[in-house]
């Protein structure tokens, strides 16, 4: 009789257990109620919609239409605009620009970041101010940095400008910025390594700090070099910090804007004239709305494409 009574009340005991796994079932009510999650989430998901969506199908639908300005009205073109893209010779530049720009941009952006991490690594004098600091020049507005090196470049009082020529790197016939352009992109891409090769820094140098030391000290050991420890497990480990940080770069440089607007206007002619910039003169100077619409779902169509190649090429792992 008591082992009935013992075994009865394990299985009581059990099944208190089991019904306290049971998952309960949220009802539609209280998913809905003050107290269930959606109610929080709709603002958050409208703002989305307000702010990400609407603007992208605004664009589509746009870009079938024209502003006319002897009407003063937006017409209807049907394909007209998106015909247009192919034959425009302006486009085709400025793909190449802007292609010159992500790619020189891109490659002296990381390799930087990647010495400046390795030195920091190291644990050199003052290395947790040195961080610090690296932070500073990302919270400028792109902007204000566009004017300093604007300044900084003059082909008159420039401290740049006077370095290059005091180096004879440049002349005063050719500077950085003017003459006949040959040099203007570098001029653009000057502000942008500055304020943006320190997220490569912090990404990487994170990346080193994480990465394990066992295997580092067994190749030293083994009487590795330096050289072929860093080429032979230093990068092969720090391989997917690198690929997200040159991700994030590639997509924010396809539509960079701000340095062409402020030191160059896209010149001079259209040795600066990145398709993001092209784009806003066919929306805000010519009033071409329909056309700068098809311009800018291209931009975004190429930032689509690229990180989606570059991703599969790379095989970024998130």
């Amino acid at each position: 009789m008591a082992n009935v009574d013992r075994i009865s009340g394990l299985e009581r005991a059990g099944d208190r257990r089991g019904a306290m796994r049971r998952p309960v079932a949220p009802t539609a009510r209280r998913a809905l109620g003050w107290d269930g999650p959606l109610v929080w989430l709709l603002p958050v998901v409208f703002l989305l919609l307000l702010l990400g969506i609407y603007p992208f199908v605004f664009n589509i639908w746009n870009s079938f239409r024209e502003f006319d300005p002897m009407t003063g009205t937006v017409e209807p073109v049907g394909w007209a605009n998106w015909a247009r893209l192919f034959s425009d010779d302006r486009v085709v530049n400025a793909l190449k620009i802007t292609g010159l720009y992500v790619g020189f941009a891109l490659v002296i952006e990381a390799t930087l970041g990647l010495g400046i991490a390795m030195l920091l690594n190291t644990g050199p004098w003052g290395a947790g101010l040195w961080q610090s600091l690296l932070i500073l020049p990302m919270v400028v507005p792109p902007t204000v940095a566009g004017v300093m090196f604007e300044v900084f470049q003059n082909a008159d009082f420039g401290v740049i400008s006077w370095l290059l020529y005091e180096a004879n790197i440049l002349g005063k016939a050719e500077p950085l910025i003017g003459g006949t352009g040959q040099h203007a992109l570098k001029a653009v891409i000057l502000p942008d390594v500055w304020q943006w090769t320190p997220f490569f820094v912090l990404i990487l140098l994170a990346g080193l700090k994480a990465l394990p030391t066992e295997p580092l000290e067994a190749a030293q050991v083994d009487g590795a070099s330096a050289r072929q420890r860093f080429l032979h497990i230093t990068l092969p480990m720090l391989r997917p910090m690198i690929a997200v940080a040159v991700l994030f770069r590639l997509v924010d440089l396809l539509k960079v804007f701000d340095y062409v607007y402020v030191m160059t206007n896209g010149g001079p002619g259209v040795n600066t004239e990145v398709l993001s910039f092209y784009a806003y003169q066919r929306s805000f100077q010519t009033i071409e709305w329909g056309y700068g619409s098809v311009l800018g779902i291209v931009i975004l169509l190429l930032a689509i494409v690229a990180a989606n190649v570059y991703v599969r090429v790379f095989k970024v792992e998130w």
